[in-house]
């Protein structure tokens, strides 16, 4: 039988009467126990018991109504639920107004010198795929502050032959030698038609330079002098460094000759070493490396050094002396340091890395470094800046006192010292990676908004 509207409506009164009376049948009983809703998870009580606990009745027994029961605290709750709700999305808003100034800013770093893989693995600690070194294209990606890295170097990558993705980009050049010149100016025209063609906005250099700090023919591409090069960022003490638009970078280890990683390790900081220093390298004639070999040969503590010379300079390491090289480094408690055609030497951040104390010649080389409007003759600026841990000589005579005072040291106390020494090497890569990054937010994003 079809229902009319209206019996359909005495019904629905009448199951509501039902249901209000049952309602205060509850109440008389003295209930107060709180319903879970549709969901599974149940509501806490207001008591503070745990829930599944049931909550005591007027006269001391337990409640023995059901879920769906009134619930007397409904109301309430639905009100703090709606303040949570409002006090979340007022947060998230807040939030995101806080956000909104932060642009992300998109770097590419194109290594085309070794020592951009020291930027990349070693102070920014970034990973390379594929990892094998020889491949002809290697990639890797990170964040650091408000800037998104991307990286690749390899033989493969050749001017023209990949895609540019970014608007900003860092290049790694090598600028040592004529030969390399000729190469770093190739890229350089190359990002100068992106840049004139709008596909590239913002510019860095980070340069390998001559070893006499001599590096005029880059000068027409830096922004001050009309190029495109808003910064720079150059190794070697350079007369150019002025910490607005040209820096000082370091040299850092060699990884044209596969030097690793070295990651810090409880043998590294605590176990003894087998030799009170060492040295491996190559014998220049009249430098002040025949003066070292000399005082070693006639030194009574020369038993106690790994020394091993040769004559010539060998651009490239095989296994063999690689391995010996680094277990020298990592077996000994002084690297010697002597100046070859520059102070500063990869020797110094391939000791650091390893935990060997560095013994530098502190005295600068012939040609146009150094800043004559601050220290004319003081070589190694960034690493004294920094405040660098090690042994500053300005002759090798002194070196039989330091060996002598070397013997006399406890383990404890060459362990302290190491512990000095790598604590100082992570902070020195760590502050670079962050001076590296806001340098480069500071400029790019800047002349964005200038624009």
């Amino acid at each position: 039988m079809r229902l009319t509207r209206k019996r359909l409506a005495s019904a629905f009164v009448v199951a509501y009467c039902l249901f209000s009376l049952y309602a205060a049948y509850s109440v008389f009983l003295g209930s107060g126990r709180g319903r879970r809703g549709t969901d599974a998870s149940p509501r806490a009580p207001r008591d503070g018991r745990a829930p599944g606990k049931a909550r005591s009745g007027g006269r001391g027994e337990p409640s023995s109504l059901t879920n769906e029961e009134w619930n007397p605290w409904e109301a309430e709750e639905k009100m703090e639920q709606l303040a949570s709700k409002h006090k979340y999305e007022s947060n998230l808003q807040v939030l995101k107004k806080s956000q909104k100034g932060k642009i992300d800013l998109k770097v590419q770093i194109w290594g085309k010198a070794a020592i951009g893989l020291y930027l990349w693995q070693h102070i920014f600690e970034g990973l390379l795929e594929p990892a094998d070194v020889t491949a002809q294209w290697r990639e890797g990606n990170l964040k650091a502050g408000r800037t998104h890295f991307s990286f690749i170097t390899g033989p493969a990558l050749l001017p023209g032959y990949f895609s540019v993705e970014v608007d900003n980009v860092v290049l790694v050049l090598n600028g040592r030698e004529d030969t390399k010149i000729s190469f770093a100016t190739q890229w350089l025209l190359y990002t100068k038609t992106l840049v004139e063609a709008r596909k590239l906005q913002h510019v860095a250099v980070v340069l390998l330079g001559n070893e006499h700090c001599n590096n005029k023919w880059i000068n027409p591409y830096l922004k001050k002098n009309g190029g495109f090069v808003e910064l720079l960022f150059v190794i070697y003490d350079s007369p150019w460094i002025n910490e607005e638009d040209v820096f000082q970078w370091p040299l850092g280890v060699a990884t044209y000759r596969n030097f690793p990683v070295v990651e810090p390790s409880w043998s590294l900081l605590h176990d003894e070493r087998s030799f009170l220093c060492n040295f491996l390298g190559t014998i220049y004639k009249n430098s002040s490396r025949e003066t070292l070999m000399d005082i070693l040969k006639h030194d009574k503590n020369n038993k106690l050094c790994w020394i091993t010379a040769r004559e010539e300079w060998q651009p490239q390491e095989i296994n063999e002396s690689l391995k010996n090289y680094q277990d020298a480094l990592l077996q000994s408690d002084l690297t010697l340091c002597p100046v070859g055609v520059n102070t500063e030497c990869y020797r110094i951040y391939e000791a650091c890395s390893c935990g060997s104390v560095p013994v530098v010649e502190d005295v600068m080389t012939p040609g146009s470094c150094g800043n004559a409007s601050t220290s004319p003759t003081t070589p190694l600026q960034l690493l004294k800046a920094m405040g660098a841990p090690f042994i500053f000589i300005k002759d090798w005579k002194e070196l039989p006192v330091i060996l002598e005072k070397e013997k006399s040291m406890s383990l404890q106390e060459k362990i302290e010292r190491r512990k000095t020494l790598l604590g100082w090497y992570q902070h020195f890569k760590a502050q670079l990676r962050q001076k590296f990054t806001k340098t480069l937010e500071r400029s790019f994003l800047m002349n964005d908004n200038k624009g």
